[in-house]
């Protein structure tokens, strides 16, 4: 009976995907038969499908509506009801030193691959110098990354980093004064397990939010993906998904040992489809969470993990951090061919991205750190061309971001409830 259960949850699963890939694709034909027409000025003469826009955008207000309560109450109970701080602690270190190491192989394989076929063949003349407002200073990012001047900011989802800081410190004031069994402790859990259920409710609206989320990306960025962008687009795009079947199954086989990639593969699909149509790190929590509890990781794994993941797991923004400094090397017409800017590169691209919030585009926060690095001098003329690149390579960046939170789970899973934890679950299964 359970089996029948299970194989009829499943078809659904696929059903369901099966429609958002539908509507996906529909999307992106309507986006290219009615695409968005510029006059001689820059200015819109023709709409087309960009008019389907707030399709899209509704699900994503939603989604970011649900999130900030959800990472809140996730977090902050997760750490409330722990019965060991120091596992708590475990997990947090654990996690945050794999983002970092994933986050440099991606930037180190970046960087082979720019070497091997580079984006820009010429430097570019005549250029256009963009304006940059209001630059804020690199020790005033670092606080904004982290914290917020008021707590009434803390309700943004622009304020996700500092946002989970707080949880963490909220969940451990919790488990330190009125201790895990506390009613506080309580309600923050039953909080997380509604907002996943509100979750589910929101979701049935996906197919159709897809649907306008690629006809008006395709009706707005189509006609650009020419020359030297078409040129790194060709390269970008076939590198993520490469990498979703060679990297990522690597990891799982790491954190999770036998029968752990075909696990993964069986659930990866639906935060990876919901990261590629949202374009959000942010909006794929609720999906990652779920597939993280349907694969059997503790919980208090995954509530840790994955909204850390949303702002700090950065391995597609790596990818296009480097294809930006790159690129803009070529336009310039400046070497990269010294093991000091490589390796400045990967630092860069790691440090950049771990900071970069959540969001669609990421803030833009990445291209400002990277062009005031290597092009001080061209700031005006390599910030409006690396937030080109990034708007155009978001969607890919961010499925790599947001599905692999999913797959570090396992890692995590594995040096904090020994490399056995996935053999336990299947054993559990059978039982």
């Amino acid at each position: 009976m359970s089996t029948q259960l299970n194989k009829k949850s499943v078809a659904r699963n696929y059903a369901f995907l099966a429609v958002m890939l539908g509507s996906m694709v529909l999307g992106s034909i309507v986006g290219w038969i009615f695409p968005q027409e510029l006059d001689a000025e820059g200015n819109v003469a023709a709409a087309g499908a960009t008019v389907l826009e707030p399709l899209g955008t509704l699900f994503l207000n939603m989604m970011f509506c649900i999130v900030v309560p959800m990472v809140f109450s996730s977090i902050a109970g997760s750490v409330a009801t722990m019965r060991s701080r120091k596992r708590a602690g475990k997990i947090m270190g654990t996690t945050v030193l794999t983002f970092v190491i994933t986050g440099a192989i991606a930037a180190v394989i970046m960087i082979v691959i720019m070497k091997i076929i580079p984006p820009v063949l010429e430097p570019w003349s005549n250029l256009t110098e963009g304006v940059v407002e209001n630059p804020i200073s690199i020790p005033d990012l670092i606080v904004n990354f982290f914290t917020v001047g008021d707590f009434s900011a803390l309700l943004s989802r622009s304020a996700m980093l500092p946002l989970i800081v707080f949880s963490i410190l909220f969940g451990f004031g919790v488990n330190l004064g009125p201790g895990p069994d506390s009613l506080i402790a309580k309600f923050l859990v039953s909080l997380s397990d509604a907002m996943m259920k509100v979750v589910q409710l929101v979701t049935y609206y996906a197919p159709i939010a897809f649907f306008g989320f690629f006809a008006n990306l395709v009706a707005t960025y189509g006609p650009q993906i020419t020359a030297d962008y078409g040129r790194a687009l060709v390269v970008y795009y076939p590198l993520c998904f490469i990498y979703i079947f060679t990297a990522f199954p690597l990891f799982a086989w790491f954190g999770g040992g036998k029968g752990a990639v075909k696990e993964m593969f069986r659930h990866i699909a639906r935060p990876a489809i919901t990261s590629l149509g949202t374009c959000s790190s942010v909006a794929t929590i609720p999906t990652n969470m779920e597939e993280a509890e349907a694969t059997g990781i503790s919980k208090d794994v995954s509530e840790i993990v994955i909204p850390l993941g949303a702002t700090m797991h950065m391995d597609g923004s790596c990818f296009s951090c480097i294809l930006k400094i790159v690129f803009l090397f070529g336009v310039f017409g400046k070497p990269f061919d010294s093991v000091g800017d490589m390796t400045l590169m990967v630092l860069v691209a790691v440090l950049s991205s771990v900071g970069m919030s959540g969001v669609p585009g990421g803030g833009y926060i990445g291209e400002f750190i990277m062009c005031s690095v290597f092009f001080p001098d061209q700031m005006a003329v390599a910030y409006p061309i690396a937030i080109t690149i990034g708007n155009l390579v978001d969607p890919p960046a961010t499925m790599i971001n947001s599905s692999g939170d999913y797959v570090i789970s396992y890692v995590v899973s594995r040096f904090v409830d020994g490399k056995d934890w996935f053999q336990k679950v299947l054993a559990s299964r059978k039982a």
